[in-house]
């Protein structure tokens, strides 16, 4: 039986303007403002990034909320967080980001078990002309689909 898992936020922008080879999940070192602030649901992944340093993976630029009791012992907001995960993982990852045209991005935050994770992914950037041929995809799809239906309709009063 798989563990329910509560999602927080998604980046859903990361899809549009990347291609993700590679998901991985890691934990996050967070403070206890924090961890309150990301159950109320005040997180937004909208321009975060995972960078490497000294070894390690930072979560940076990822907004969460200051958490409102905590009034002046809060936290700031956009700090960078430590990304917890296996060893070999994070030098694979370190690896893949010195390779040209990689990069890290968080694409959602949930909650696991009443831990905070993070779901990142390596990712491509897309180009423009991959974005265009995506959405002009997606909506001769949904022509496709609308065009069925109403056949469908017009069969049934026949």
């Amino acid at each position: 039986m798989t563990e329910p898992i509560k999602v927080v936020a998604t980046n859903r922008k990361a899809t549009h303007d990347y291609h993700i080879e590679d998901r991985y999940e890691a934990g996050l070192v967070l403070l206890g403002t924090e961890i309150k602030s990301i159950r109320a649901g005040g997180v937004s992944l909208k321009e975060g990034y995972v960078t490497p340093r000294d070894g390690e993976l930072w979560l940076v630029d990822v907004h969460i909320a200051p958490y409102k009791p905590a009034h002046r012992h809060g936290h700031e907001p956009r700090r960078a967080r430590k990304l917890l995960l296996n060893r070999r993982e994070i030098n694979r990852l370190i690896s893949r980001v010195q390779e040209r045209g990689y990069t890290i991005i968080p694409l959602r935050i949930y909650l696991k078990r009443g831990r905070a994770k993070v779901e990142i992914g390596l990712a491509r950037g897309k180009r423009q002309y991959d974005k265009r041929a995506a959405i002009a995809k997606r909506e001769s799809q949904r022509q496709i689909e609308r065009t069925l239906k109403e056949q469908e309709r017009g069969g049934i009063g026949d």
